[in-house]
């Protein structure tokens, strides 16, 4: 039956955010600033972090993955959501269906456990600082940074798998994405199993970085307040209030998405939600770091100044 089903399943229908023309050139217009800015400002944190010696450091080697992370997730599934708001069917090929909820999914949870790595990187600098260099060493960031990545994409790979080998009844996604959740509807069996393995993935991709999240900030606090000035204080907050708004946007929108009872959920919610991580989060990153951040605007300033010069 799952071997008719997937030859049947040619391709699937996307319903999207709105059927009304008015709406959906409103929202491609809106749309495709924000994926401009989102592609444009993570390139530039890359680029800043590549060409500023000044920037070679484990915090900014995890932010230029994370931007990296942040592009790739942006081009799974934005570029398409384009295309469609301008296009009267809005269908996508059963295996271009795969592949957008494979990527998409790998570069979600990867970002998780770049963020836990993050904190891990903040607690060193802030509460062993005489160690950090020695600790925060540049093999430990590579292979943090491609455990995060390898870890990310494993969990995708096993969810996809499972996903894709029931059999469906219909092929209509009520979504602007192939987005698990929103796959998953489209089964004709029983998908206990399935829900059990979205809760235990869902701990061990968002929980598990977020319980390290919260213990390396504690831990950060309890530190911060033992500096006696009020400086000081100030300056080891500034080195984490970036990161952890950051953390509070990606883990508090997955949590609501992923871990909340189904009975309290709908297709709609869970679009808006799934639109924000998608969209808004990876516009945002790179402003937060940027705006919120000294050492990244003096990167920036001497950028444009070397550009000026040489016309």
């Amino acid at each position: 039956m799952g071997r008719e089903n997937q030859t049947w399943m040619s391709e699937f229908i996307l319903l999207g955010l709105s059927r009304c023309w008015n709406t959906q050139v409103s929202l491609f217009v809106l749309f495709l600033v924000m994926y401009l800015v989102t592609v444009l400002g993570n390139f530039l944190i890359i680029l800043l972090i590549r060409l500023d010696s000044r920037l070679h450091t484990p915090m900014y080697f995890f932010l230029s993955v994370l931007s990296f992370v942040d592009i790739c997730y942006t081009n799974s599934t934005v570029p398409q959501m384009l295309v469609h708001f301008l296009s009267a069917r809005k269908s996508i090929p059963f295996h271009s269906c795969v592949l957008q909820l494979f990527i998409s999914l790998a570069m979600g949870s990867s970002e998780f456990f770049l963020l836990g790595a993050m904190a891990y990187d903040r607690y060193v600098a802030v509460c062993h600082p005489l160690h950090y260099t020695a600790i925060m060493h540049g093999g430990l960031c590579l292979a943090l940074a491609t455990g995060c990545l390898g870890a990310g994409f494993m969990n995708s790979l096993m969810q996809a798998v499972i996903i894709f080998q029931l059999p469906l009844c219909h092929n209509v996604i009520n979504h602007f994405a192939c987005e698990m959740l929103a796959v998953l509807r489209l089964t004709c069996v029983d998908i206990s199993f399935n829900k059990v393995m979205v809760a235990i993935s869902g701990f061990l991709v968002i929980m598990l970085p977020c319980f390290l999240v919260l213990f390396s900030y504690a831990r950060i606090v309890a530190a911060i307040l033992h500096i006696r000035s009020a400086q000081g204080r100030c300056k080891a907050f500034e080195t984490c209030a970036s990161h952890l708004t950051v953390v509070s946007m990606c883990f508090g929108t997955a949590i609501f998405t992923y871990l909340r009872p189904s009975a309290g959920s709908s297709a709609e919610q869970e679009k808006m939600v799934a639109l924000f991580y998608a969209v808004v989060t990876p516009m945002l990153n790179p402003l937060i770091y940027s705006l919120r951040n000294k050492e990244v605007m003096s990167a920036l300033r001497r950028l444009l100044g070397k550009l000026s010069e040489k016309r």
